[in-house]
């Protein structure tokens, strides 16, 4: 358990770095949209742009607009090429969730991000690994929408110093009970003699 807790105030170290990293991306030059499969940390929250040639379908979801109202975030799922799943833009926010903006494609500009792990608690409890596709979040919305929030630093979790903390917890309680189980042995073989 102290050895987990040491672990995690590494992970600690290492998360404030790739924060360091998410704070700066957004002011860095655009880079190419990454294609299908994960998105590297040092990607996150840069600038970008992606061609839609058209919107597959349409996915929609909680989230906040860019003047922080809360509302639907409408995520185009644009058509990809032979087998290739096309790219996942977050197009605006809206107060209805079954509305769709006439836009069905086009160049649009924004920041990189990973599209949302809706996997329940049990499975991210599995432990098993799965890659998030690319998502952009658009800096423009179409008529009719409210641009999105772009990506926020302070939304990324940073609670591993917490994960140390409560590690070290069970260690210092296990030792506890195990201090008091050998105080009971001895006060119980003290009383036979």
């Amino acid at each position: 358990m102290v050895s987990l807790g040491f672990w995690q105030l590494r992970r600690a170290d290492e998360k404030a770095m790739l924060l360091t990293e998410l704070r700066e991306n957004p002011s860095k030059p655009l880079v190419a949209f990454p294609g299908a499969g994960s998105v590297a940390d040092s990607l996150l929250f840069r600038r970008s742009t992606v061609i839609c040639a058209a919107v597959a379908r349409w996915s929609v979801e909680a989230g906040s607009a860019a003047d922080g109202t809360t509302g639907y975030r409408l995520v185009a799922h644009c058509s990809g090429v032979a087998e290739r799943a096309g790219p996942m833009i977050v197009v605006g926010v809206t107060n209805r969730p079954d509305f769709r903006p006439a836009w069905n494609g086009g160049s649009v500009s924004g920041w990189i991000t990973r599209a949302p792990d809706r996997r329940p608690l049990i499975a991210h409890l599995s432990g098993a690994k799965v890659v998030l596709p690319p998502m952009l979040i658009a800096a423009e919305a179409p008529a009719g929408l409210k641009p999105a929030a772009p990506p926020r630093v302070e939304d990324v979790p940073n609670n591993h110093s917490g994960y140390a903390v409560q590690w070290f917890a069970f260690a210092g309680i296990a030792l506890i009970i195990y201090g008091l189980a050998l105080a009971r042995r001895r006060a119980a073989s003290g009383g036979d003699s």
